[in-house]
């Protein structure tokens, strides 16, 4: 049928993709590569796609990691277009940054790497020096300090757990928080009312937030001046959620003692108390292998049955196949939607085996099974329905 999609898929790769995650999408079943024309998927990292022009012909795309900045979503949201992504994938790695973030700052050891590399190579005066000059880079030990949370996903729980185990207090902050993150945070973790509450009692204070509206200057000139004298601020989220004018006027009175970020600029470069690091976040050996597994996963089970998990812009939707005949449909969350849909299978006579539909926000989806194949027209007519998106016919290959 001219509406069910032959396989095999074809998925453009815009960036190198971990080979373990390309091995999810079997060569029998895709054809993945750089130079692939008419792509039913993309498979994307860092690659900015915001300038590039999408063909017509893109059910997914999938982000191996966690932010999606660097897809136009609205506009894949607007074309019924799912945008995958990878959360927690890479939890492990920024975890231990943050933790490398604090002992950098609390231990002074931007500043004393700084001096050591200046000492020169001259053996005989190099030992007097390192004594006299280590008295500058005394610091502090983390045990018995508050460490505040902004953000409980999963960083956010891996690093609370983390803290308390080397002896920290630890505060936090989600007014969004999931279900499954609560169960995940650690017991001794205590609750923070705000964002205000946390800057006001912590010692460091870290974020883990996505950058969205309500996120952007999160830290920002009104309430930086909260914070405890010589507090640390750590920022592995987004550069926009830390008003970076503010975080260099608490730096020059000294109010801030150190901010570390993942996202170095021309504003907060070579400032000594700044320590910024190059996107490092997800740069491991196993947080990139595990983010393309998990988002090649996602890619291929809603390609292949329609199944939707870790969507930014599509509801969570999935449905185990009791029919070799199923349609996807992304919709407007409009009234009326289901019954115009049934309407339409009713009249060619099809009878419905299973059904799902899912709502987020103005986005909804669903998943139908039926006991027999589905002719073009029928497909065409629910295309046709005013605030359908896109409309996919999934037919079990053997079908």
């Amino acid at each position: 049928m001219a509406n069910a999609r032959a396989l095999p898929f074809k998925v453009l790769v815009l960036n190198q993709i971990s080979a373990n995650g390309l091995k999810q999408l079997p060569t029998e079943h895709y054809s993945v590569g750089k130079d692939v024309a008419a792509p039913d998927a993309v498979l994307v990292r860092s690659a900015d796609m915001h300038a590039l022009e999408i063909p017509a012909s893109v059910l997914a795309i999938g982000r191996a990691g966690a932010g999606t900045n660097n897809i136009p979503v609205k506009a894949m949201t607007q074309r019924g277009v799912p945008v995958f992504n990878a959360p927690g994938a890479n939890a492990n790695a920024v975890k231990e940054l943050v933790l490398a973030g604090m002992l950098m700052a609390s231990r002074n050891l931007a500043s004393a790497l700084r001096f050591v590399s200046n000492l020169g190579t001259q053996a005989g005066s190099m030992s007097e020096a390192v004594e006299q000059g280590k008295k500058a880079f005394a610091g502090f030990e983390l045990a018995g300090h508050t460490l505040g949370i902004i953000g409980l996903g999963k960083i956010g729980c891996l690093v609370a757990d983390a803290a308390i185990k080397l002896g920290m207090n630890v505060l936090g902050h989600d007014p969004d928080i999931t279900v499954d993150a609560a169960w995940s945070l650690p017991a001794q973790v205590k609750r923070a009312a705000s964002v205000a509450d946390v800057l006001k009692h912590a010692h460091f204070i870290t974020l883990h937030v996505p950058l969205v509206d309500a996120t952007r200057d999160l830290v920002n000139a009104d309430n930086i001046g909260l914070t405890r004298a010589g507090a640390v601020l750590l920022n592995f989220s987004r550069e926009g959620v830390v008003n970076q004018a503010a975080v260099l006027s608490a730096l020059a009175s000294k109010h801030l003692g150190w901010y570390v970020c993942d996202f170095p600029s021309a504003a907060i470069n070579g400032h000594e108390r700044v320590i910024a690091l190059p996107h490092l976040g997800a740069s491991t050996r196993e947080a990139e292998e595990n983010c393309a597994v998990m988002v090649a996963d996602q890619l291929r089970d809603y390609l292949e049955h329609g199944n939707v998990a870790n969507a930014v812009n599509f509801p969570a939707t999935s449905m185990a196949r009791e029919s070799a005949y199923r349609v996807a449909i992304a919709n407007s969350n409009v009234p009326n939607m289901l019954g115009q849909i049934s309407t339409a299978m009713a009249k060619a006579g099809l009878n419905i085996h299973n059904m799902v539909n899912k709502s987020r926000g103005d986005m909804a989806y669903t998943l139908v099974d039926v006991d027999s194949p589905v002719e073009d027209g029928v497909l065409d007519e629910i295309r046709g329905i005013s605030g359908v998106l896109s409309v996919r016919y999934l037919p079990l290959p053997e079908a």
